[in-house]
């Protein structure tokens, strides 16, 4: 296929430590077709600027975008690969006063970046949010023939009871992941075993998720889908994890194709929700056959690429010059 040739600027919407935007600017620049900009909101006003005027006629937003090495105009942006800004930053407020400041950058340049008429995006901030939803997810992957685990989300603790004696054994996972913050530190929820005696009235606290485990799980699929280009990896640990993200040391990587039907499955997927892009999670049982445990429509899949040879770089480029 020949390249479309590019005229306008290539945005990544993310912060400055982020490895996976890093090996798409790197493909990208190696290619020479076109300039690539690294626009972060999180460093508006500081190192970011922007003044952006609406045309009430064609509905577009026209004005200059900098930051400290790149200034061009909204309207020439070609392509933006939404990745992971950063929150803004504004030391000199309180604490409410900073959060309205955050949020007004957040509606107002994230907003713009998102409302760009003539560009493609891998992929929609606002698809995004709306595929992270797991009930929806879950819905979606069971309507198109994914093997889903029995699920229950409740604050019932005697519903999770009856769930735990019919399903047994049982697992948690977050429903959404946030900052967690304990004794001044990041924390992860990892997905994690639930025993019986474990189901008492905390449970009555919120909303949660229980799923039946995968049992006699031995490895575990991640499939990143780009377009048309799937790149299936089978995980494997040398020890017994739920959840494999818990403890990378521990994993090896192996390229290997698709099961018959998830690639076919995977991008219905994707079109149901207007992605171009997401990561798959599958466990596999002992007898090869693949659960569905989520898609994340702005998944990681950079450290992979080393150890498979997979050219999952060049497939978001090609997806960014609109050759997918």
């Amino acid at each position: 296929m020949t390249p479309r040739q590019l005229h306008g600027p290539i945005v990544m919407v993310t912060g400055a430590d982020d490895v996976t935007a890093d090996a798409v600017i790197a493909e990208l620049n190696r290619r020479g077709r076109c300039d690539v900009a690294r626009v972060d909101p999180g460093e508006f006003p500081r190192d970011v600027s922007m003044s952006a005027s609406l045309d009430p006629e064609s509905g577009r937003w026209t004005g200059p975008l900098s930051t400290s090495s790149r200034q061009f105009d909204l309207t020439d942006v070609t392509s933006v690969y939404w990745r992971r800004p950063t929150p803004s930053a504004f030391p000199g407020l309180d604490q409410e006063a900073a959060e309205f400041a955050r949020a007004q950058v957040r509606e107002g340049v994230g907003g713009v970046l998102a409302s760009l008429p003539n560009a493609r995006y891998v992929n929609h901030p606002h698809r995004n949010w709306a595929a992270e939803y797991k009930p929806n997810q879950l819905t979606v992957a069971a309507e198109l023939g994914f093997n889903v685990p029995a699920t229950l989300i409740t604050a019932d603790p005697s519903a999770v009871r009856w769930f735990a004696e019919k399903h047994a054994p049982i697992i948690y996972k977050p429903l959404r992941v946030t900052s967690l913050v304990r004794g001044g530190r990041a924390q992860a929820i990892w997905t994690r075993r639930v025993e019986l005696d474990e189901l008492n009235d905390s449970i009555a606290g919120t909303a949660h998720l229980f799923q039946a485990e995968v049992v006699d799980k031995v490895a575990d699929l991640r499939v990143t889908v780009v377009g048309d280009e799937v790149f299936c990896v089978r995980i494997d640990s040398s020890v017994d994890r739920l959840d494999w993200r818990s403890d990378y040391d521990t994993l090896s990587y192996e390229a290997v194709e698709p099961p018959v039907g998830i690639s076919e499955r995977a991008q219905f997927y994707l079109r149901r929700f207007g992605l171009i892009f997401g990561c798959f999670d599958f466990a596999i049982d002992a007898r090869g056959v693949q659960y569905f445990l989520e898609c994340n429509p702005n998944g990681q899949w950079a450290w992979m690429e080393p150890p498979t040879g997979l050219p999952m770089a060049a497939a978001i480029a090609d997806a960014l010059e609109g050759n997918l």
